[in-house]
């Protein structure tokens, strides 16, 4: 070996020897580290009022967030027609309206409302004619006076008409003429329309002096008494939804305000979107509802006990959760959990649970000693 690389070799040995615990001490100090523990004295920890807790039990229910519209049933919405058919007289409907079962919501008119009440009255006179044709022949055909064909014949003339009689009668009521406070002296070229329900006006199809169709649908009523919210589901989440769970139901008008309900039916058909529907009750029904509203609402979808704690006792750093261990009087060290439900300002802590049973942590003002201690950690 060359003499100068014997020489190079010591030069490097004395000074890796020479080299003071000290200097490497200070090497692993200045490298990137935050302390996990900060001490304060009673005087701080009453300013900066600092509680402290123990972990504790809560009855708590996994949700599962959704959105949805208010929704009736079919047999709760009813589209108002005239079977005869005619012109709209008179209306006083609008949207939102409220109206009672039995209420004159429209007038309605026609020649053809005129004949159907003589047809009627004709056909009524011809009856009461054939009935006592009808009595007269079976007493003579009783006492053999007359034929057996001549009594079978006014028998079916007087049947047929009963039967016309029974159809124009029905054919009145059905517009809401009572045949029999019909006369020739009350005959009217105008009928009124009823409400069929008590609720409210969804719709109105017509104006006044328009003339309708049997067919056509003058207007929708809603019957709120079976009003309902219809919650979509992911297919994801079908399994976890059940008759009988407990909903929280919010309006987007009224984002804070929280109303009640429970799952009646669970449509298992997924449609296109992989979405089906839970139909939910109201327990107390909001008096701004209408069909297709939106909503928020939450699925209670289990209830257990679990380990929770005040949402003030965890704080955020970092895009982690800490709550603060005390681990001697006034000394306090920040341990990672992590969070899931959240209810009646509680937490659950569904990670780190464990190392806090049975022992103290900071309950509220807990922000205040993340600060210091990130203040403490800026200072070193």
């Amino acid at each position: 070996m060359k003499p100068l690389t014997i020489q190079l070799y010591l030069l490097i040995f004395i000074f890796t020897s020479c080299a003071s615990p000290e200097t490497a001490e200070q090497a692993t100090t200045d490298s990137p580290h935050v302390s996990n523990t900060i001490k304060l004295d009673k005087v701080k920890m009453e300013n900066a009022g600092i509680l402290t807790g123990t972990i504790t039990r809560k009855v708590m229910g996994a949700s599962l967030t959704v959105n949805g519209v208010v929704d009736v049933p079919p047999q709760n919405l009813v589209s108002v027609s005239f079977p005869p058919g005619g012109y709209l007289h008179s209306t006083r409907l609008m949207p939102g309206m409220r109206v009672r079962k039995g209420e004159v919501i429209a007038e309605m008119e026609d020649p053809g409302l005129v004949q159907l009440q003589q047809d009627y009255l004709v056909a009524r006179a011809r009856l009461t004619y054939l009935e006592r044709e009808f009595a007269r022949q079976q007493t003579l055909n009783a006492e053999k006076v007359s034929a057996d064909k001549v009594f079978e014949q006014v028998r079916s003339d007087y049947d047929g008409q009963r039967a016309i009689v029974s159809a124009f009668s029905e054919k009145l009521r059905m517009i809401g003429i009572k045949p029999e406070e019909l006369s020739p002296e009350r005959l009217s070229r105008r009928v009124s329309l009823r409400s069929p329900i008590n609720g409210f006006v969804s719709k109105v199809h017509v104006n006044i002096g328009k003339y309708v169709q049997p067919t056509d649908v003058l207007f929708e009523l809603i019957n709120p008494d079976d009003i309902h919210a219809a919650l979509s589901i992911f297919e994801k989440d079908l399994s976890k939804v059940a008759i009988g769970q407990k909903v929280s139901i919010s309006f987007v008008d009224e984002p804070e305000k929280s109303y009640e309900g429970e799952v009646i039916l669970v449509n298992r058909n997924v449609d296109e979107d992989r979405m089906a529907i839970a139909h939910c009750h109201f327990k107390s029904q909001p008096a701004q509802l209408l069909p297709g509203m939106f909503l928020n609402a939450r699925i209670h979808v289990r209830e257990t006990e679990v380990p929770a704690l005040p949402e003030s006792a965890v704080v955020r750093f970092e895009q982690r959760e800490y709550v603060f261990l005390e681990t001697a009087p006034g000394v306090f060290d920040m341990k990672v959990i992590k969070t899931g439900e959240r209810e009646d300002g509680m937490l659950e802590i569904i990670e780190g649970f464990q190392a806090l049973e049975g022992r103290k942590v900071v309950t509220q003002n807990a922000y205040s000693l993340l600060g210091a201690l990130k203040n403490k950690s800026e200072e070193e």
